[in-house]
């Protein structure tokens, strides 16, 4: 069986090219599933892979129709960081969801259901072929376009409250936390009774996630932002952050919130500052700046990376397993995710609909349907 699937090369002079090839499925395993994919979701982590750090001004579209090459120019400087795939066709699009159309010897029962799938590349493809264990079985009803997501955004969110857990946090706070993310992670943590500190950054963003029940919001553009964090720190009693903004001072300025209160409960002073145990997890890379640390967050403090896949990687296959069917239940309520819209393979590659998949914003994700259909 034929597939058609979306790649992206960088070459060694800093070019892009965006296309679409026509590869050969391998058959089937025992434990494996052919896909029509039907709609698999365009996230931050899709984006990375599919444009690199391309300067979007240089975006253009050579040829026309299903010949059409997406090119563009990565910036001298950003080659480095993109040196290990130079040269390499790779296939993108990260998870995503569509009917089994042929499978091994102990998957054929699926033959006709409604799969999502996690993929390490190739979900912007018109077949896949993926292992049942990277799959999600949804319920008769739920359509592909409902379960294109049921993978990263999930599964970070659950993968978020067992790190938690672990580490001995009661509470935590969450930036860009009016994202499909950030609204997944307030319907969770209200549902498991965890305090959620939510930091967004407008006052429509506020009222979003306030009609969905969000006890603490509070606006990182509004001039009382510092005392307004202080406070809802302080009344859910969060100790641990996860970031997706990445550069600037947004971990430095939850850090010292977080130190301030720690501070109001010593008994005695101390040039160390709080003993309480900082934690600020950075799990996206929304700004790109140098990550600024100021001299107020004390000395029991730390900053990391944090990734899902590695998160999940820790956990026990019971676990994983309780987790996959949670989200499998729960697809069209707490794990719901919404789209603006929808493009097939061919029409992603316009300089257009790129630039539509790189702005950031609540309620602007998008879908690649790779056999037609509606977003």
């Amino acid at each position: 069986m034929k597939t058609r699937e979306l790649r992206s090369t960088i070459d060694a002079g800093g070019t892009l090219r965006l296309s679409l090839e026509d590869a050969e499925l391998p058959p089937p395993g025992r434990d494996e599933l052919v896909v029509e994919v039907r709609a698999a979701p365009v996230n931050p982590s899709d984006l990375r892979l599919l444009l690199g750090p391309v300067d979007p001004t240089t975006l253009k579209v050579v040829g026309e129709g299903d010949g059409a090459v997406v090119e563009g120019m990565v910036p001298p400087m950003a080659l480095g960081s993109v040196s290990a795939r130079l040269g390499q066709r790779v296939p993108v699009g990260n998870e995503g969801a569509g009917v089994v159309v042929a499978a091994g010897e102990d998957a054929r029962h699926l033959v006709g259901r409604t799969v999502a799938f996690l993929t390490a590349r190739g979900a912007y493809a018109t077949h896949r072929v993926v292992s049942l264990r990277d799959c999600i079985v949804v319920d008769d009803g739920v359509t592909p376009e409902q379960a294109a997501s049921a993978f990263v955004n999930p599964l970070t969110a659950l993968c978020m409250l067992q790190t938690l857990r672990r580490e001995g946090h009661a509470a935590l706070v969450h930036t860009a936390a009016a994202s499909n993310l950030g609204q997944m992670l307030n319907r969770l943590c209200i549902a498991e009774d965890v305090p959620l500190v939510n930091i967004v950054r407008s006052a429509e963003q506020v009222a979003l996630l306030r009609a969905q029940g969000a006890r603490h919001v509070v606006d990182s553009s509004a001039a009382d932002f510092v005392p307004r964090l202080t406070d809802a720190v302080r009344a859910s009693g969060a100790t641990l952050a996860f970031d997706a903004i990445g550069g600037g001072r947004t971990a430095s300025i939850i850090l010292a919130a977080m130190e301030r209160v720690g501070k109001d409960t010593m008994s005695s002073y101390s040039a160390y500052g709080s003993p309480v145990r900082k934690q600020v997890f950075n799990y996206g890379l929304l700004d790109a700046a140098p990550r600024i640390v100021d001299l107020d967050v004390g000395t029991a403090w730390s900053i990391g990376g944090w990734l899902m896949v590695w998160e999940l990687a820790k956990l026990d296959a019971a676990t994983v397993d309780a987790m996959k069917a949670r989200v499998a239940r729960e697809i069209r309520t707490t794990f719901a995710s919404h789209y603006k819209g929808g493009f097939t393979l061919t029409g992603l590659l316009s300089v257009e609909a790129l630039s539509e998949c790189m702005r950031r914003g609540t309620n602007r994700k998008y879908l690649v349907l790779p056999n037609g259909g509606n977003a």
